[in-house]
């Protein structure tokens, strides 16, 4: 019961949606060097959309 459910409003989602394809367009036109992905760390990616958290990868943090 103690679960907490945000409104984003389409024009966000949209926003992200859009970022979401550009970047798979980029990646598609100039991929990723392979000594990146060997670098590249699991830490999650955290953002605040309006006071909501977003993550992208990894658990979810609390």
């Amino acid at each position: 019961m103690g679960e907490v459910i945000r409104f984003i409003p389409k024009a966000e989602r949209e926003r992200l949606r859009l970022i979401r394809e550009a970047r798979a367009r980029y990646n598609s036109v100039f991929p990723p060097a392979d000594s990146v992905h060997d670098q590249r760390d699991d830490t999650p990616i955290v953002h605040s959309v309006n006071g909501t958290w977003i993550h992208q990868g990894g658990e979810p943090v609390s």
